[in-house]
C-alpha cells in the first residue's frame, strides 16, 4: 500500500491498534480484501484531483485521512495469515524474505511516481491504486487463512498421530503430559516471562484469556495484548526505528538532489537504492535471529552498527555519486534489519507466545499495536527533518543517531535476559519450537 503523509499517521496509529482487534474477530480473506480495494480506491481518488481540476485542500486531506485508515486493515492481516502458516523454528527468514516486499513496493512507488511526475501526476496515484485495488481481488480468489481450512495440520509431522474435533486439534494425553512438564524448563518462558529471574512455569504469571460461548479462546483485548512480555519494549524500539527510516523514505531524495546536484527524478531513482539496501538486511536480521534464537539481540547489534554508519553518512555520501550509492545499500540494511524483523517474525512470536497458553487470536492485535507505534515515529521523523533541514543536514543525522541510540536503550531488557538465558543453543532448540 502506498506511503502516507507524515500529519496523517498520527491518525493512523491510534486507528490502527483498533483496527487490529477488529481484525481478530473477521474472516482476514474478507477484511483484508476490504481494506486492499478501499485503499487503492481512494489512492486513486487523490489522483482523480488532478483530471477534474479540483483545488480544494479540503478534499484531498479528507480523501488522504480515509485512506490511512482503510490501509490500517493491511498488516496486522498479512502478518497473522504467515503466523498462522509458520512456527518459530524458521520464521525469521520466511518473513525476512517475504517482508522484502515492502522495499519492492517502495521502489516500485517511487519509480511509478518519478515517471509522470513531471507530465501528469494524477496517474502516479491512480495508477498505484489500480494495482493496490487488484491485488485486493486476488487475495479475495486465493488466498488460504489457515492450513486447516485446507485440511492441512499446522502441527510438525513429527507428531502424526492426533484426534480431531471439529476444527479444534487435540493431542494424546501422554504427549499433553510431556509438554506440561517441558513448560518448566523451556528458556522462553523461563527468560521472557519474569524480571526477577525466578522459574516461569506458575500461572500467575501467565496471560490467562477467558473462554467464548463456543468452546473455543476469545480473542484477546487491548489491555492483554500489552501484558505480553516484550509488547511495549519492542513497540517503543520500533516507534525510534521506523522514524529514522520514514525520514530516509521522504527527505532521502531532498538530501541527494543538494548534495550530488541531481535532478528530482535521478534523486528518486537513487534514492531506492536506500530500500533494496533494506532487503537485504531484513533477510539477513530473519537469517541471523534464526540461527542464534535471539530476536532482541539481533536487532541490537544492527542498531549498534547503524548507529555510526548514520553518523558517517553525511560525510561519506559528499564525496561523490559512488560513496553515496555504497552509503544508501550499507544504511539501508542496518536501519531496515530491525525495523523489518521487529513487524514480521518479533510480533508473530509474540502474538502466539507461550504466556497466551495456546491461544491463536492475539496475532493481529499485537501486530496492530507494534506497527501502530511506529507509526507515529513514522510521522515525526518527516517533520522533525522538515524543522532541522533549514539549520543543516547535520542537524538531521544527529537527530537520526540519537532516535537509534533511543531504540536501542528500550531493547536492552531484553538483550541481557536473552544473552543470560542458558540453554538456547542446538542441545535445547527443540525447546523453542513451537507446537
Amino acid at each position: 500500500m502506498a506511503p502516507l503523509p507524515p500529519g496523517i499517521r498520527f491518525i493512523v496509529s491510534f486507528s490502527r491498534d483498533q483496527c487490529g482487534i477488529i481484525g481478530e474477530r473477521l474472516p482476514i480473506r474478507y477484511y483484508l480484501t476490504f481494506g486492499m480495494v478501499a485503499s487503492g480506491a481512494f489512492t486513486a481518488l487523490f489522483g482523480v484531483g488532478y483530471f477534474y481540476n479540483i483545488h480544494s485542500f479540503g478534499f484531498y486531506v479528507v480523501t488522504q485521512i480515509v485512506n490511512g485508515l482503510v490501509q490500517t486493515t493491511g498488516w496486522p492481516s498479512v502478518v497473522t495469515c504467515l503466523g498462522n502458516w509458520f512456527g518459530k523454528g524458521r520464521r525469521g527468514l520466511i518473513m525476512g524474505v517475504w517482508n522484502s516486499h515492502t522495499s519492492v513496493g517502495n521502489i516500485l512507488g517511487s519509480l511509478i511516481a518519478g515517471y509522470w511526475v513531471s507530465t501528469c501526476w494524477g496517474l502516479s496515484f491512480v495508477v498505484p491504486g489500480a494495482i493496490v485495488a487488484a491485488m485486493g481481488i486476488v487475495c479475495f480468489l486465493f488466498l488460504i487463512e489457515h492450513p486447516k481450512d485446507v485440511a492441512c495440520s499446522s502441527s510438525p509431522a513429527t507428531h502424526p498421530k492426533s484426534y480431531e474435533n471439529g476444527t479444534h486439534r487435540f493431542w494424546p494425553q501422554k504427549q499433553a503430559l510431556t509438554e506440561e512438564r517441558s513448560k518448566s524448563l523451556d528458556p522462553e518462558m523461563q527468560c521472557l516471562l519474569l524480571s526477577d529471574g525466578k522459574r516461569s512455569g506458575h500461572q500467575n504469571h501467565m496471560v490467562v484469556l477467558p473462554a467464548d460461548g463456543g468452546g473455543g479462546i476469545a480473542a484477546i483485548s487491548f489491555v492483554g495484548a500489552l501484558k505480553i512480555p516484550g509488547v511495549i519494549e519492542f513497540s517503543l524500539c520500533l516507534l525510534f526505528a521506523k522514524l529514522v527510516s520514514y525520514t530516509f523514505l521522504f527527505w532521502l531524495p531532498l538530501y541527494i538532489t543538494n548534495v550530488d546536484h541531481l535532478d528530482v527524478k535521478k534523486a528518486g531513482e537513487l534514492s531506492t537504492l536506500f530500500d533494496v539496501g533494506g532487503i537485504f538486511g531484513g533477510i539477513l536480521a530473519g537469517v541471523i535471529s534464526d540461527r542464534l534464537e535471539k530476536r532482541a539481540s539481533t536487532c541490537g547489534l544492527m542498531l549498534l552498527l547503524a548507529a555510526p554508519t548514520l553518523y558517517v553518512f553525511s560525510a561519506i555520501s559528499k564525496m561523490g555519486l559512488e560513496a553515496t550509492i555504497a552509503m544508501l545499500l550499507l544504511s539501508g540494511a542496518l536501519v531496515s534489519g530491525p525495523y523489518a524483523l521487529i513487524t514480521t517474525a518479533v510480533s508473530a512470536d509474540l502474538g502466539t507466545h507461550k504466556s497466551l497458553k495456546g491461544n491463536s487470536h492475539a496475532l493481529a492485535t499485537v501486530t496492530a499495536i507494534i506497527d501502530g507505534t511506529g507509526s507515529v515515529g513514522a510521522a515525526l521523523g518527516p517533520l522533525l527533518a522538515g524543522l532541522l533541514s533549514p539549520s543543516g543536514w547535520s542537524n538531521v543525522f544527529y537527530m537520526l543517531v540519537f532516535a537509534d541510540a533511543c531504540a536501542l536503550v528500550f531493547l536492552l531488557r531484553l538483550i541481557h535476559k536473552e544473552l543470560s538465558c542458558p540453554g538456547s543453543a542446538t542441545g535445547n532448540q527443540a525447546l523453542f519450537k513451537e507446537h
